[in-house]
């Protein structure tokens, strides 16, 4: 396969895991990729898409193990999810296809001491995030290049397609904002290839009233 902006990001995805095994909601799983990797550290990975055919795909891949995967179609602006279920949830690239304040309710799906860790895409606000999207370019068109490359020596390609692809994003100023106010505590940290990382850690003394 070609270069794959979301795969790039997985190791600093699972950084963000808290310690121990348990159990975790993956939001847009596509065809299951991210879902195998939590699920090789041992994690129980619930994975939703909205896509029909992509659960299918992901299905079909089954799990490396040791944790275990279920796959299901759901659209999680719609989803009702139960509270204090999970120790982690991941949204890589799927956030801004739904309402920003979409992650009310997967804040609240936290256990205590959980995290939410959003790999997002927004669109530049600040002449800071234009410079990075200007270094993004050059890097990008590099690495295409390189992994192209490998895929030629290694003589073959990934056989499970990616996800459809949403061309339309938020502003950054929009995202930081929304998450100060929807996500108090949260960090944003941005990243190359367009993209950012929201990362919320629900407080151990944090309980539904």
């Amino acid at each position: 396969m070609g270069f794959n902006h979301n795969d790039h990001y997985h190791p600093l995805l699972l950084d963000q895991l808290p310690p121990g095994p348990g159990v975790a909601l993956d939001v847009g799983c596509g065809s299951g990729r991210f879902a195998r990797r939590l699920a090789a550290t041992g994690m129980h990975v619930e994975a939703i898409d909205r896509s029909g055919p992509m659960i299918d795909l992901a299905g079909a891949a089954g799990s490396p193990g040791p944790g275990t995967i279920s796959y299901r179609r759901a659209d999680i602006a719609a989803e009702k999810l139960p509270e204090e279920a999970y120790d982690f949830i991941s949204c890589l690239a799927s956030l801004h296809h739904v309402p920003f304040d979409t992650v009310t309710k997967l804040r609240d799906a936290l256990v205590p001491g959980g995290v939410l860790a959003v790999l997002g895409l927004g669109r530049p606000s600040t002449p800071a995030d234009y410079v990075r999207a200007l270094v993004a370019s050059p890097v990008n068109a590099l690495a295409r290049v390189v992994v192209y490359a490998g895929d030629r020596l290694n003589g073959g390609v990934d056989p499970l397609p990616s996800a459809p692809v949403h061309e339309t994003f938020p502003p950054m100023n929009r995202i930081r904002r929304d998450a100060a106010r929807l996500l108090p505590g949260s960090k944003i940290r941005n990243l190359l290839f367009y993209r950012y990382l929201l990362v919320y850690r629900r407080p151990e003394d944090d309980h539904p009233m």
